[in-house]
């Protein structure tokens, strides 16, 4: 089918503008429309995307599905999926569904709510689908906008502070971005993400007190890529805006932001750091591994002490993260395998227990863990769900958690051991916040009066979360799912990767003699 991709992209964006257009704003009797107009095209696009994944050739490790036109100002629109993104764009379409049905009970400025979710959809779709460096941009940046907006608008009492922190803190790392795509195309002469893959961009040797130091163009390139990525992950030390951000979104909004956006930043550093910048990457590798392992047990140690539930699920998400930049730049094809599982995986738990949170906070309307306590003698229900992703988010064998991590620490085990044994203490550290979570929110007797009318799940509820349920546990016994389809282009990924730092030290030995 002919413009499959570009019809999953838009598709929200259409039906945002139709609720734009006809749905009244004034109307509260038309809320209901938006809601519904809302799921209906998410859900459409869910079931699209579907033929892009039934129509996938794992085996090809290009990019199919490739559209390509002539656009303003003599740029290019061109779209198109590998095996990396494939499962990006997925994971997007199958959890848009499931946050429009979560925000059923929104009543303020439903109309507006629904096209900021319809359009932050397409711009996400974008980013993962874009084969030009402009076009990855203006998707990149404009999922700012809306998410800046569902936070600022909708958010908790400390919504505008928290909406700025968010919004500053990833522009300004994009500023960079930006200007290493000017300088790659200065240097190579296109923009064109496909030709870009494969053009060798310049870097040096040279000596730094007696040490042979490979620097240069790619070193610059790849730092400034590393910045917005890495806030956008977020990684340890600019990981500061999530929290805020987590905490004072709506629910749905935090299931979007540790569900989908933090993945640009891993997606990014898969299709531009490791393949186009080998050489900057081999080199700045060991900072970042280390990087890594600092955020796993920093952060892990800080979400210990939290009492707002939303604040160490978001301390918990960037300690997972930590994983998937680890197995990144662990550079072998267990590493890569297992970051993209570990973000896959990391979508649909870390969604669910913002859900969780959710289910709660509708009912109480706070997120303080002291205020909890006994709910599994109200809601035996929303006990047995919250556990099995509780459980999942700690690694338990048999549940998705636990495929990614196991595969990143191999992967690091062989690159460096000591990170490989600090990392581990994380997953240490990882069961002790979340169990202690638990016990303290379900388990117990309810001796708190304010819970004793608490009712358990809705079956709307239940609805949401079934699809979240299946995903954990299939893939935690079946984790070919997702390998199969990654596993040819990583293989070639890491293939080419490994290519070009055997030419790059052969051109650096060459130089020293």
């Amino acid at each position: 089918m002919d413009n499959l991709l570009s019809m999953v992209t838009f598709i929200p964006a259409l039906a945002a503008l139709i609720i734009a257009v006809f749905v009244p704003s004034a109307d509260e009797s038309y809320n209901r429309n938006s809601k519904i107009l809302a799921l209906v095209a998410t859900s459409v696009t869910f079931l699209v995307s579907l033929f892009i994944l039934a129509q996938f050739d794992a085996s090809d490790t290009g990019f199919q599905f490739v559209e390509e036109h002539d656009w303003l100002l003599g740029l290019q629109y061109k779209m198109g999926v590998d095996g990396i993104s494939v499962l990006f764009v997925m994971l997007t379409t199958f959890m848009m569904p499931l946050v429009i049905a979560a925000s059923w009970n929104v009543e303020t400025r439903v109309k507006e709510y629904m096209i900021a979710f319809l359009l932050l959809e397409t711009l996400m779709l974008g980013v993962f689908m874009a084969l030009d460096l402009v076009l990855f941009y203006l998707f990149f940046e404009a999922g700012l906008i809306p998410m800046f907006l569902i936070i600022g608008i909708w958010g908790g009492a400390n919504r505008i502070y928290a909406s700025f922190k968010f919004f500053l803190y990833t522009f300004l790392g994009s500023v960079l971005m930006l200007v290493a795509m000017v300088g790659m195309f200065a240097d190579a002469g296109t923009t064109d993400i496909e030709v870009l893959l494969n053009h060798e961009f310049a870097f040096e040797t040279f000596s730094v007190l007696g040490i042979q130091v490979i620097g240069g163009l790619q070193t610059l390139l790849f730092l400034a890529f590393f910045a917005s990525f890495a806030v956008k992950m977020p990684m340890w030390p600019v990981h500061t805006w999530l929290p805020d951000a987590h905490v004072q979104a709506p629910t749905a909004g935090s299931v979007v932001l540790a569900a989908i956006l933090l993945k640009m930043g891993g997606y990014g550093f898969l299709r531009f750091s490791l393949p186009m910048f080998p050489v900057g990457s081999e080199v700045l590798a060991p900072l970042v591994l280390w990087m890594s392992a600092i955020a796993i047990v920093y952060t892990s140690l800080v979400a210990l002490v939290q009492e707002d539930m939303k604040k160490l699920i978001a301390y918990s998400s960037v300690a997972h993260m930590g994983f998937v930049t680890m197995g990144i730049f662990a550079a072998n094809q267990q590493g890569l395998d297992g970051a993209i599982f570990q973000m896959i995986s990391h979508g649909f738990i870390s969604g669910a227990l913002f859900l969780c949170v959710g289910v709660i906070y509708d009912r109480m309307h706070t997120r303080d863990i002291e205020a909890y306590g006994g709910l599994v003698n109200r809601m035996p229900a929303y006990a047995l769900i919250f556990m099995l992703f509780t459980m999942a988010n700690v690694g338990l064998p048999g549940t998705s958690g636990f495929v990614g991590e196991f595969l990143t620490l191999m992967a690091v085990f062989q690159v460096n051991t000591w990170v490989a044994v600090v990392a581990t203490t994380g997953v240490i550290f990882s069961a002790a916040y979340a169990l202690w979570l638990y016990r303290r929110v379900v388990m117990g007797d309810l001796i708190k009066e304010s819970l004793r009318s608490i009712t358990d799940m809705t079956p709307r509820e239940r609805w949401i979360f079934a699809p979240l349920v299946v995903m954990t546990l299939l893939l935690g016994v079946y984790p070919g799912l997702v390998l199969d389809i990654t596993g040819p282009a990583v293989a070639n990924l890491v293939s080419n990767y490994d290519t070009a730092l055997a030419a790059a030290e052969a051109a650096s030995q060459l130089a020293s003699n």
